[in-house]
């Protein structure tokens, strides 16, 4: 086990020789289509698996030579030590001194992590086993509301992580639910969401999980206040009392306790959260009790067991044969060295189809930075703008710009290429699923190949005149083939992007773990809804100021 140092005596990649040696590697004209004519072996070489994961990446703009000096790159900045430190709850995210542990939040019940003295693999399991309970009642038909009925919708309440990571788990995940509760997802605090489903759910049997790690989120606890005066409207019609609607209609997931108290929140209804997890890192936990309801608990210790198998991989296998190292370190070469500045997400399974959300998410909220972890302002490209769409939606969005646009973007590929076997009455859907397949194998090779990528045989070759219908290709992607889509195969894919994010931020030198490009503008907003919300001239800038009179007017 490599010797974990602080974090401001890190080497510093960007000082190595290894950077300039891919700053000049970069200058290169990169021809995909050369580089497959000059080397037959390139997709065995370019290849990995790990566990039901299988990740082909040699339609990426590189060669040996490049792979190398990225390795070296990812020693220089002793990527090794960096990993053990996230993995031993070191102080890895510096701005607010704490650690990054969501790791620990998937480790089996007989590990040990002593951080300050305490076993927190035994909080993590205590938290669970609550969990547990919880879920288990409300599937059971054991909880009951307010009137006495037992439970059959569930409404998840959050925001960022506390939304985005239960509502692509639970999503992604449904055909393995075994109840006929249903779980809902409300983010926006305009109420849309919330409003459109009250309209359809009955207050009696209607039960709220509010997440909120810090529970002061506005977005959050204004849906919330929302939802606790619908169910009284109701509950007080039927002689029902506030305190019996709190306990029976709400759980709460936070790491403050205080305020779920101060809130109304039961105490046995309540599911803690830890300061070391991040909200973005945090399906794994208590977050994840929708996930739960939906699924049941051994399915949901399915997903973490398959996260835990991605996080032993990422912590033991040879740089060179490491999936998430390797994911990052591509990611690095494309938005820092060749400067493509834009990445999508693509799959091609209707299964994941909030997975590019929740990566949009992971990815721009942990790298979105332009200072080092010490302060000092980077002077290369770090997070290239990401997004993404099922694969066939998108083909009939935006592909015609990564054909045929003026923009460079990297792709991940995803798909999964077992599915509706052994179900002779699906045959139909098994050719589908073949159908998307394919789909998802020509696009990558359109991308890379262009026109030249086309066969007589297959179509018509545009002329050199028909501009109309040139592909330039050159577009550079990596493919993930998933065995099968289950709780444990998901698990591991997004602990794989998880631990991308951390080798990029790595060798970038920043921290992955704040998030402070968010807190001006809900400070601002503060200020913004009470000039709203009174008369005289507001003291902002003329624009704004314009704005809020227009707003005032017609209000």
């Amino acid at each position: 086990m490599a010797e974990i140092k602080g974090n401001s005596t890190y080497n510093s990649a960007r000082h190595s020789t290894y950077w300039q040696q891919l700053q000049t590697l970069a200058k290169q004209p990169w021809s995909l289509a050369a580089l497959f004519e000059q080397d037959d072996s390139r997709a065995t070489c370019f290849s990995m698996q790990a566990g039901a994961l299988y990740m082909d990446y040699s339609k990426q703009c590189i060669d040996e030579q490049v792979l190398a000096s990225l390795l070296q790159l990812a020693e220089s900045c002793e990527l090794s030590i960096r990993i053990d430190a996230l993995m031993q709850g070191a102080m890895v995210n510096t701005s607010e001194e704490r650690a990054a542990l969501h790791t620990a939040l998937r480790l089996p019940e007989d590990a040990q992590l002593d951080i300050e003295g305490q076993n927190i693999v035994a909080d993590v399991h205590q938290s669970l086993s609550q969990v547990a309970r919880l879920s288990e009642r409300v599937r059971r038909g054991t909880w009951r509301g307010f009137s006495g009925q037992a439970i059959t919708d569930v409404v998840n309440i959050g925001v960022g992580g506390s939304d985005l990571g239960p509502l692509m788990a639970t999503t992604a995940l449904d055909e393995w639910a075994d109840t006929e509760i249903e779980v809902h997802f409300v983010s926006n605090m305009d109420g849309t969401q919330l409003d459109n489903l009250l309209k359809h759910l009955n207050p009696e049997t209607t039960l709220f999980i509010i997440s909120s790690k810090s529970f002061g989120t506005v977005d959050t606890l204004s849906n919330a206040k929302t939802a606790l005066s619908w169910l009284l409207a109701t509950a007080k019609l039927r002689a029902g009392t506030e305190d019996s609607v709190l306990r029976r209609h709400f759980i709460g997931i936070s790491a403050n306790s205080e305020k779920m108290s101060a809130w109304g929140i039961h105490p046995e209804h309540q599911l803690q959260l830890w300061e070391w997890v991040g909200g973005r890192f945090s399906l794994w936990s208590a977050i994840g009790l929708a996930i739960a309801i939906r699924i049941g608990m051994a399915g949901f210790k399915a997903l973490l067991a398959g996260a835990h198998s991605m996080d032993e991989h990422f912590a033991q296998a040879d740089f060179a044969e490491n999936l998430p190292v390797l994911l990052g370190l591509l990611a690095v070469w494309n938005s820092t060295f060749l400067q493509v500045n834009a990445h999508t997400v693509l799959p091609y399974d209707g299964r994941l189809s909030y997975l590019p959300s929740y990566l949009t998410q992971l990815e721009m909220e942990s790298n979105g930075k332009s200072v080092t972890q010490h302060g000092d302002h980077i002077d290369y490209d770090t997070c290239p703008i990401l997004w993404g769409e099922i694969g066939s939606n998108a083909q009939h969005a935006f592909y015609q710009l990564l054909h045929q646009g003026t923009q460079q973007v990297s792709c991940d590929f995803i798909a999964c290429v077992r599915r509706y076997s052994g179900q002779s009455q699906n045959a139909p859907l098994q050719q589908q699923h073949e159908l998307s397949l394919a789909n998802c194998l020509a696009q990558s090779r359109v991308l890379a190949f262009g026109n030249a990528a086309l066969q007589e045989s297959e179509v018509q070759v545009a002329s050199a005149a028909d501009k109309y219908k040139y592909y330039r290709g050159n577009q550079p992607s990596t493919t993930l083939l998933i065995d099968e889509l289950t709780p444990h195969s998901l698990g591991a894919l997004i602990a794989l992007y998880e631990h991308k994010v951390y080798v990029m931020a790595s060798i970038w030198d920043i921290n992955p773990f704040d998030q402070w490009g968010v807190e001006m503008g809900k400070q601002m907003a503060e200020s913004v809804h009470q000039a709203m919300q009174q008369a005289g001239e507001s003291q902002f800038d003329s624009s704004t100021n314009q704005l809020l009179k227009h707003i005032q007017q017609l209000s």
